[in-house]
């Protein structure tokens, strides 16, 4: 008798519920008054290009996720692309560093929307106390290993998405058409420098490519589900950013730009419409943190494993990884040295560039993935493309941005040689190939 075969738990819904719960999270509360503040009414054709984008980054991490499905995700991706060389192993590092940048983001968001209960202060030491307060629960919630939170996350995804739909609709029928009119228009470059911002807040579609191992007909399911999910995400960010900036004006968005998802609820629902939004921006970035805290930490213990960083990751603290706490200490001097705008411009770019590399290495692979070469081409130059965009604007606004990129990219350099001269050890590939396996043979 044939044995029953074990139903996996990924469908195309299921995994469209994954990504766009994953999308949909603290970037849009912590993107839309900063991108707003650069392209303002025009803000939403920077969405519309960075959804774009996303569908050519989707649509190559899908097709890499096919032909080498592993829990590396990215860094499996690079070995690949790249071979088990510096180059590889140093990209593998700066994609760990980018998920601490990443929360340190979310963290100072948190700190930034929490800080509008005290009385709507915006004092740096209440964002700083509660950004850091939020990293250090959640560092001891992944310590101890409660699954309280994880279990939670399905609530908060609903909560999350149910309050921006109601806040978006809403707010399309109390629009002020001249806060939307061709007057009030900003040049046309500054709607593109704030693309690398809207493309951070699709951030989470790679996830989809974590899950093929537990997918029905995965050749199937991956790619319907990726491209779903990100033009479900676009028309939900699309008419987002024209709510919010239909009702407030270019100053008030420029001015609350760090909550100005929050202040826009205000003229619509009150203070109340205001605390609401602002609580789920809380709910939403506490979410990100405790996700991508375990995310990065995961990844820090892979890295060592396969010989990317120090032995001190695999040691076990609790339930958990001492490279847990190593990671959040690394996160504490960005929360407080840099301010909501610079580290999460750099989070930005960081991302677009290890994802830019990513695909570049793909073309190596080309013939063994079976991806249209042009589309895959058009996402590594879309990633490279917004990346110099971003840098030309923040080199005139912000110029530490650009050498706190290098010092980044030093960093993961540095580090990677300094490990392989001392441990000898190299990031391998996980997934062989078959042109691999015969030399091996």
């Amino acid at each position: 008798m044939a044995e029953k075969k074990e139903k996996k738990a990924f469908g195309v819904a299921s995994a469209v519920m994954l990504g766009i719960g994953s999308m949909v999270g603290a970037g849009i509360f912590i993107v839309i008054g900063q991108a707003g503040a650069i392209a303002g009414n025009i803000v939403w054709l920077s969405f519309v290009l960075g959804g774009i984008a996303a569908l050519l980054s989707g649509y190559s991490l899908a097709k890499l996720a096919l032909r080498y499905p592993s829990r590396g995700g990215i860094v499996e991706y690079l070995v690949q692309g790249f071979g088990e060389g510096v180059f590889s192993g140093s990209a593998s590092v700066l994609f760990y560093l980018s998920q601490l940048i990443a929360i340190a983001a979310v963290a100072k968001s948190f700190g930034t929307y929490a800080a509008t209960f005290m009385h709507g202060t915006q004092e740096s030491f209440w964002v700083d106390t509660f950004a850091l307060g939020i990293l250090g629960f959640f560092t001891l919630i992944n310590l101890v290993g409660a699954s309280v939170v994880a279990k939670s996350e399905n609530l908060i995804v609903a909560i999350k998405v149910t309050v921006l739909v109601i806040f978006t609709i809403t707010a399309l029928f109390t629009i002020h058409p001249e806060y939307l009119g061709v007057s009030q228009m900003p040049p046309l470059k500054d709607m593109l420098f704030a693309i690398g911002l809207t493309f951070f807040a699709y951030q989470g579609f790679s996830v989809i490519t974590n899950t093929i191992e537990d997918m029905e007909n995965p050749a199937r399911t991956i790619m319907r589900a990726m491209i779903i999910a990100i033009l479900l995400v676009a028309l939900l960010y699309i008419l987002t950013s024209v709510a919010v900036l239909g009702n407030l004006s270019l100053q008030e968005v420029i001015e609350t730009k760090d909550y100005a998802l929050a202040e826009a609820a205000k003229p619509i629902f009150g203070e109340w419409g205001f605390k609401i939004m602002a609580a789920t921006a809380l709910l939403a970035t506490a979410s990100a943190i405790n996700a991508t805290l375990y995310a990065a930490t995961e990844i820090g213990y892979t890295m060592a494993k396969e010989g990317n960083l120090p032995e001190v990751y695999e040691y076990n603290v609790f339930q958990s990884f001492e490279g847990l706490i190593i990671s959040a200490l690394l996160i504490v001097p960005m929360i407080l040295f840099f301010d909501l705008s610079e580290v999460t411009t750099v989070a930005a770019l960081v991302v677009l560039i290890i994802q830019g590399v990513t695909h570049v290495g793909h073309l190596l692979r080309i013939k063994e993935t079976g991806a249209n070469v042009w589309t895959v081409a058009g996402a590594a130059l879309a990633m490279f493309g917004i990346s110099v965009l971003t840098l030309i604007y923040t080199a005139h606004h912000d110029p530490a941005i650009g050498y706190y990129l290098l010092g980044a990219f030093a960093l993961a350099f540095g580090l990677e040689i300094a490990l392989r001269l001392t441990t000898k050890r190299i990031v391998t590939r996980q997934i062989v190939d078959l042109f691999d396996l015969k030399r091996i043979i």
